[in-house]
Order: C-alpha cells, then sequence, then structure tokens
C-alpha cells in the first residue's frame, strides 16, 4: 500500500488515473497529448504507477496501451473506512449538539 500512497500523491499521477478511469485504455501519445510535459516525463510518471499495481501496460502492434488497474485503490478505501465511519460517528454527534437533538 505505500507504493499506492506515494503514487497518487503527485498531481500529475492522479490526472492520469483520472483519464484512465474515464476514458479506458490509452497510448503513451494520447495520455501525453494533455500533459504540459515530455513524452519521456509521463513514461516516468506511469512507470511509478505501474510499479504501484495501479496501471497495466500492454503491446498492441507499435502501441503501448495503459489501462487503469482499480484493486489496489479498493484496498486503501477498504483500509480507510474504519476512519471514515469515525470521523461520520463524530459529524454526527456534532450535528446533534449544535441542533439542540437527541
Amino acid at each position: 500500500m505505500p507504493d499506492v500512497f506515494a503514487a497518487v500523491s503527485d498531481p500529475t499521477r492522479r490526472l492520469i488515473l483520472g483519464r484512465l478511469r474515464d476514458e479506458g485504455e490509452s497510448s503513451l501519445k494520447t495520455l501525453a497529448r494533455c500533459l504540459p510535459m515530455s513524452r519521456q516525463a509521463v513514461t516516468k510518471h506511469l512507470d511509478i504507477l505501474v510499479a504501484a499495481g495501479l496501471v497495466t501496460k500492454r503491446s498492441q502492434g507499435r502501441n503501448r496501451l495503459h489501462a487503469l488497474r482499480p484493486e489496489p485503490l479498493r484496498e486503501v478505501e477498504d483500509w480507510l473506512a474504519p476512519y471514515a465511519a469515525a470521523w461520520d460517528e463524530r459529524l454526527e454527534r456534532l450535528r446533534f449538539h449544535l441542533h439542540g437533538e437527541d
């Protein structure tokens, strides 16, 4: 999980993940088109996402296609769920307190 946190800590990588989520499998050329950086820089970001298990890549002819692999994000979500539940409970108690409800 630490690799996942490190991978999603960067805004460019989050943007790439969002594009893959919204648009599906994409080539490096397609992903690089919307980013203000070189293809080599995009490749480095993709390599980090692949190493974290968030993206897969496969060859199709001369192209390499990248696809989102959301399972590691679900693992993080499962790990965070108890914390979210605790905060929800605290916020609910605060709401009751502020509104004078029982």
